[in-house]
């Protein structure tokens, strides 16, 4: 069926009415509801903001994603741990994963809460080591899969983001989908983002996919704050530096972008089981790690390009 609507809540309810209307009927071994959403006549996306169509989110003063050519090349834990920093710089900070299909804000500050409701039906974000946190697994019924589908999923998430009560933040860091699909394109076309910071390896597979991803942000005019070269090494307990990846690839490319190099992370065991344990790196003092001491120096450049307004 097609519907048109701009209230992501209008499919998914029919989508259930559908499914508890016909599942039981006698003779029928399956049902699949297909529902089209289209935008309503003379209106446009975006709901307000500059003539581009793009608006802000209310009491956010910056905007920032997080993004990747391809999966795999720890993007949400730069996310994560980025957050974290700009915090213990000071800022109020929010973190929203905008990835449908493969949310892991949860997992990484150890909460699996399911968010309330205010009294205006706007979401409370789930509150953990002194960041406010939302993630599209929060919200995802195992029989709704309706809302990932490609229409849907281009009008939720901004929408989404936008219902949430953020209250006032300095920052606000969205952990894009990897790749350069709808949701990226809608995000950063729909929602005033002040900048994105590009995560890659020092592999040459994974540098063309973040090729890709600058070649697209630049042409919807978002500005690349800068690359971060993550997996850089691995340095085992005798001081020497093993290259898996590559050696250098994230500087080269950072040079031939002529975009800034924010930080090299190199491989960290510590990094991992801190992230699976839901304390992220960052939350280390930076003096005593060095991980923790590139995120902060990300934040430190950050805050310097895209001060809160």
């Amino acid at each position: 069926m097609e519907i048109a609507t701009k209230d992501p809540k209008v499919p998914e309810q029919i989508f259930k009415d559908c499914h508890a209307a016909l599942d039981h009927l006698p003779d029928v071994g399956s049902v699949k509801v297909d529902i089209e959403v289209k935008e309503p006549q003379g209106q446009q996306a975006g709901g307000g903001g500059d003539v581009t169509g793009k608006s802000s989110i209310p009491g956010v003063k910056r905007v920032i994603a997080v993004a990747s050519g391809k999966g795999g090349v720890g993007k949400s834990t730069v996310a994560a741990n980025l957050a974290v920093a700009l915090s213990k710089s000071g800022a109020k900070v929010g973190l929203c994963d905008c990835d449908l299909y493969g949310p892991s804000v949860a997992q990484m500050f150890g909460s699996h809460e399911r968010p309330m409701a205010n009294a205006n039906d706007e979401i409370i974000p789930i509150e953990a080591h002194g960041l406010k946190l939302m993630s599209m697994g929060f919200l995802l019924e195992d029989r709704s899969p309706v809302i990932v589908r490609g229409p849907m999923a281009t009008r939720y998430v901004p929408q989404f983001l936008r219902q949430v009560e953020w209250g006032d933040l300095d920052y606000l860091i969205l952990d894009l989908p990897p790749g350069t699909g709808d949701i990226q394109l809608t995000i950063v076309q729909t929602v005033a983002v002040d900048g994105v910071v590009i995560v890659t390896t020092p592999q040459e597979m994974a540098l063309i996919d973040a090729r890709k991803a600058v070649s697209m942000f630049a042409k919807v005019n978002v500005p690349i704050l800068g690359l971060v070269e993550n997996m850089a090494w691995f340095e085992c307990e005798h001081g020497r530096r093993y290259y898996l990846f590559g050696e250098g690839g994230g500087v080269k490319e950072a040079a031939t972008l002529n975009v800034p190099l924010l930080a090299q992370i190199p491989i960290d065991p510590q990094t991992r089981e801190r992230g699976d344990a839901g304390t992220p790196v960052a939350l280390i003092p930076p003096a005593e790690h060095p991980v923790a001491a590139a995120f902060q120096q990300i934040a430190s450049a950050i805050k310097e390009r895209v001060p809160a307004r």
